[in-house]
């Protein structure tokens, strides 16, 4: 199975809006400053978002994005379908051509692997994301990061994790 940055950056983006959606429209700025992911790429992620009806956008001072609906209505799924990854494990793509242009033995096994891990990510939610602990825990260093980046000189971070 291959899930390229793409996917992932996508899911950590729309995960750090669902945790921070309460204080209304976020910047792509304070994403990539929370979450390491630099802006022209999150801008790029973001453009299929919007398209795809999963975030909206605000414009102007005190504008950014926040999601379309609820967190629980997000599944992580749709996420990744929306930045056009797909959860593949075969190395035909699923065109049954993996080995001389024709089904080899696996493809099957492989069809079926891909299908669990769809469905497991389809089960997933981004309010489930928001409510585990670890995920609270790394939005509380997270959020602390950014506070003394904020009040640091130099911008650099000097918090205890």
């Amino acid at each position: 199975m291959r899930l390229t940055t793409k996917g992932r950056y996508a899911v950590t983006a729309m995960l750090d809006l669902a945790l921070h959606y309460k204080e209304g429209p976020i910047t792509l700025a304070d994403i990539s400053q929370r979450q390491g992911i630099s802006l022209s790429y999150l801008e790029q992620l973001f453009s299929k978002l919007r398209k795809n009806g999963l975030v909206d956008s605000t414009r102007g001072p005190g504008g950014g994005y926040r999601l379309s609906r609820d967190t629980h209505e997000v599944a992580v799924a749709d996420v990744i379908t929306a930045v056009d990854e797909k959860v593949e494990t075969t190395r035909c793509g699923g065109l049954s051509n993996c080995q001389d242009d024709q089904q080899c033995l696996t493809h099957d096994l492989w069809t079926d692997l891909s299908h669990q891990i769809h469905d497991f990510l389809k089960g997933i939610s981004l309010g489930q994301l928001v409510e585990r602990q670890g995920v609270q825990e790394v939005a509380a260093r997270q959020e602390r990061q950014q506070q003394a980046s904020f009040q640091s000189p130099q911008g650099k971070v000097a918090v205890e994790s």
